[in-house]
C-alpha cells in the first residue's frame, strides 16, 4: 500500500491527543519439525449465513458498504554469547479441542499446524498518549483478562542508538490518586508505577516495553546497521526494563526495507536475547525476560525478513493482522479478514501460513485483532468504489470499536472469510471492523491452528460497561474462548532500579 497514504493516516495518531500459579519459565515448548508447505483454499467474498456464536450478538443479513474506523496500529548488550529464547516442555491440552496436525474444514480452509497446545496469551497495547484526550489510564486496563500489556511507545536515537522513553511525565512522573508528594528519595510515579502495583496484585500479568511503531520505526535502520549503536540500544533498553519494572521488550520496526536491514534486524534480536539472558543471570531470576516483535502481515514486508534465523531469539511473533484495507485503497475492502478473498491475499491466514512455512512453530504466533474500524463513504459495499472515509473518532476514517456500529448501521459477517462490517444504506457508509461474532471465529482459528493467542491494538478502543457494553468487549471474549491462559509469573523484584521505591518493592 502507498507509503505516503499510510504516513498521512498514521503519523497523526501518535500525537493526536498530546497535551490537549505459575507456569515454569518462559512460555514456549520445543519446536517440532516443520511440515511441508501447504496452501489455503480460496474463499469467496459472497455473504454467508451467520455461524452459531457463543456470547455474540445476532448479526443482520449482509447488505453492502461501510464507514470510518478507529486509530490504527502505528500499526509493536552485553558481551555474553548469544542465547536462544528459553524453552519449556509442552503444556497439556488444558481442555482445548484441537484437530489433527492436518485438517480441512467444510469450507476448504486448511488447519495444518506444526505447533503444540500451550496456555494462550492475551496481549494488548496500552498507549502512553492515551491518558490525554482519550482519558484512558492504567486503572482502566482489564488486568484480569490479559496476560501481557505492551506499553507503546519508546523510541530510538538514530545517532547514538540509545533507547529512550517518549513521555517522561506520563511514563515516570505523573502523580495518580494515592501518590504522595511527600515521599522521600528518588521515586517512580506515572504509568509505570501504576502497572508495577497492578503486577503485584496480578502475578500472571506481564508488562513489556514496545519500541518503535509507525512514527519511530524508521529510527531502527541507522541504529541496527552499527554494532556499537546496537550495543547501546540493548544496554539502554534493558536499563529501562530494570528501572521501570518491566518483563520484556517488544520491537516494532516498521519496516526493514531491504535484505541488509533484515539481516541487521536479526543481529539486533540476537544481541537483545543475549542481553536479556545475561540480565536474568545477573539477578538470578528463574523466569526469563521476554522478547517479541510486531510482525508484518503484508507480503512485501514479511518476505524480506530472515524468519528462520529470527525465530530462535523470540518468544512471540505478534502478527499485525489488520490494515489490509483503508483510505489508501482504490476500492473498499475488509481490513482484518482471516481468510483470503477469492484466493487473493492479503489475509491473516496467508501471513500465518508464510511464517509457519518459513520455520516458525504456530504456538509462537499471536494473532493481531483491531479494536478499531476503517471506514468508506459513498459506496455500495465491499470491493466497490468509494468517495471519502468519513469522520471517525480521532481521525478521518478511523472509528473506535466501542462506538460501532454507528447509529443507523447494521452489522454483518461473511463467515467464509471471517470478515465483519457494518453498513448504513441511507448514508452509504461501510465500516470494516471485527464484531464479537467474528472474533469468536478467530478464537476457533487460534485453537485449531494452535496459535499462541491474540493481540489487540489498542486497549482504549475496546467496549466497556459504559461505552459499547461490557458484553461486546473483544478482549474479554478472547480471554474466555481461546483456552487456558498463560499463568507464567511476572517479575516484581528490581534491585538495580534507579528508583528507590522500585528497589524496595514498591511498598505502600
Amino acid at each position: 500500500m502507498p507509503i505516503l497514504a499510510r504516513l498521512k493516516h498514521k503519523l497523526s495518531r501518535r500525537f493526536d491527543e498530546d497535551k490537549s500459579s505459575s507456569s515454569p519459565a518462559s512460555s514456549l515448548p520445543p519446536s517440532p519439525t516443520k511440515p511441508a508447505a501447504y496452501s489455503t483454499a480460496a474463499a469467496t467474498d459472497a455473504p454467508a449465513a451467520t455461524a452459531p456464536a457463543t456470547n455474540a450478538p445476532a448479526t443482520s443479513q449482509p447488505s453492502s458498504s461501510a464507514d470510518p474506523a478507529t486509530p490504527v496500529a502505528t500499526a509493536p548488550a552485553s558481551g555474553t554469547a548469544p542465547v536462544a529464547a528459553p524453552a519449556t516442555p509442552a503444556a497439556p491440552a488444558n481442555g482445548d479441542t484441537t484437530p489433527a496436525d492436518e485438517t480441512t474444514d467444510a469450507d476448504g480452509h486448511n488447519f495444518t499446524t506444526n505447533g503444540a497446545v500451550v496456555p494462550r496469551v492475551n496481549l494488548a497495547y496500552f498507549t502512553n498518549w492515551g491518558i490525554y484526550g482519550r482519558k484512558y489510564a492504567p486503572s482502566d486496563v482489564p488486568a484480569s483478562q490479559l496476560t501481557h500489556i505492551l506499553y507503546a511507545f519508546a523510541d530510538v536515537k538514530p545517532d547514538t542508538g540509545e533507547c529512550i522513553l517518549t513521555d517522561l511525565w506520563a511514563d515516570e512522573q505523573l502523580h495518580y490518586a494515592g501518590d504522595s508528594w511527600n515521599d522521600t528519595g528518588n521515586n517512580l510515579y506515572g504509568n509505570f508505577k501504576q502497572f508495577l502495583l497492578m503486577k503485584k496484585q496480578n502475578r500472571a500479568l506481564k508488562l513489556m516495553l514496545s519500541i518503535g511503531g509507525w512514527t519511530f520505526g524508521p529510527h531502527f535502520a541507522p541504529m541496527a546497521a552499527d554494532a556499537k549503536k546496537r550495543a547501546r540500544f540493548v544496554s539502554s533498553a534493558i536499563a529501562i526494563l530494570e528501572n521501570d519494572g518491566l518483563d520484556g521488550l517488544d520491537i516494532d520496526w516498521e519496516y526493514p526495507a531491504n535484505a541488509q536491514q533484515a539481516s541487521n534486524f536479526t543481529s539486533l534480536l540476537k544481541e537483545l536475547r543475549a542481553g536479556l539472558t545475561a540480565h536474568a543471570a545477573k539477578k538470578q531470576d528463574k523466569v526469563p525476560y521476554l522478547l517479541s516483535i510486531a510482525a508484518p502481515c503484508g507480503a512485501d514486508h514479511y518476505k524480506l525478513l530472515e524468519v528462520a534465523k529470527m525465530d530462535q531469539y523470540l518468544d512471540f511473533w505478534n502478527l499485525m493482522a489488520y490494515d489490509f484495507s483503508g483510505a489508501w485503497s482504490t476500492v473498499t475492502g475488509h481490513q482484518a479478514n482471516l481468510w483470503n478473498i477469492k484466493g487473493k491475499a492479503p489475509s491473516a491466514d496467508d501471513a500465518v501460513t508464510f511464517y509457519i512455512n518459513n520455520g516458525v512453530v504456530s504456538h509462537k504466533l499471536v494473532l493481531g485483532i483491531p479494536l478499531y474500524g476503517r471506514g468508506f463513504q459513498n459506496t455500495d459495499g465491499s470491493q466497490k468504489p468509494y468517495n471519502g472515509t468519513g469522520q471517525g473518532t480521532w481521525e478521518a476514517g478511523n472509528w473506535d470499536y466501542k462506538f460501532l456500529p454507528v447509529k443507523g448501521a447494521k452489522e454483518m459477517i461473511n463467515t467464509k472469510i471471517a470478515a465483519s462490517w457494518s453498513y448504513d444504506s441511507a448514508k452509504r457508509e461501510f465500516i470494516s471492523y471485527d464484531t464479537p461474532q467474528n472474533v469468536l471465529l478467530k478464537c476457533e482459528y487460534i485453537r485449531n491452528k494452535r496459535l499462541r493467542g491474540a493481540m489487540f491494538w489498542e486497549l482504549s478502543g475496546d467496549a466497556t460497561k459504559t461505552q459499547g457494553g461490557a458484553d461486546r468487549s473483544l478482549v474479554a471474549l478472547t480471554a474466555k474462548n481461546m483456552g487456558t491462559l498463560d499463568a507464567t509469573l511476572n517479575h516484581i523484584s528490581y534491585p538495580f532500579s534507579k528508583w528507590d521505591n522500585v528497589k524496595k518493592g514498591m511498598p505502600k
